[in-house]
């Protein structure tokens, strides 16, 4: 049994990732694909005051968690949708681990901060602030196998771009690269660094209300 394949998309609080794997779905060939959001591991928290001091913990350990939870399904064959917002730099180490051995492509979501905005204040779900505060975070790392621009154009468009990108590398034999790209850029760093330096894998410290995953 072949590992599931994993379309990664990564992009900030409404930047449209959600709407982006509906559409996914919809259109790629094969066997059914499934959407995995960490939204959808967030909502299965209880919903019940947590304490400020312990809440960077329970968000650790759920990010953690549902990391686990996607190289689980692609392990047992499942090819998955992943949406995400890879906003501190542990959560990508994590999955740079986490996820070798499986193809993963990596999707980078961009879409314009006052198009973020925008949809921010119309959606009335969402921290206020917590794109702007994403914006620069989410894409620090730089390297993707494929990008799409949703302020610009539509979830379905912005899906079978994707879609064209992945079945064309599938149908010619080749592997995503983002991932190795980035695990090779991350063991430079480690070499490069002194005993004692912060590798800056921890979690940064964000504005109180404007944490929104």
């Amino acid at each position: 049994m072949r590992n599931g394949r994993i379309i990664f998309l990564n992009g900030t609080s409404s930047s449209g990732k959600s709407s982006i794997a509906r559409e996914l779905l919809a259109i790629l060939d094969g066997d059914p694909w499934f959407h995995l959001a960490v939204d959808g591991v967030n909502a299965m928290r209880a919903n019940r005051e947590v304490a400020p001091e312990a809440l960077d913990g329970i968000l650790r350990r759920t990010r953690m968690g549902y990391h686990r939870a996607v190289a689980g399904m692609a392990a047992a064959g499942n090819d998955l949708v992943v949406d995400h917002i890879l906003s501190e730099p542990w959560r990508l180490a994590d999955l740079l681990d986490v996820l070798s051995g499986f193809d993963v492509f990596l999707v980078g979501v961009r879409c314009p901060l006052p198009e973020l905005e925008r949809r921010e204040r119309e959606r009335g779900d969402r921290l206020p602030g917590a794109a702007a505060y994403q914006y620069a975070r989410v894409h620090a790392h730089g390297v993707y196998d494929v990008e799409v621009d949703s302020g610009a154009d539509t979830p379905r468009a912005c899906a079978e771009q994707i879609r064209a990108y992945v079945e064309g590398a599938v149908s010619r034999g080749e592997s995503p690269t983002a991932f190795a790209r980035l695990r090779a850029m991350a063991a430079g760093e480690g070499e490069g660094r002194g005993e004692g330096e912060d590798g800056g894998a921890g979690d940064r410290v964000v504005p109180a209300g404007t944490r929104a995953s």
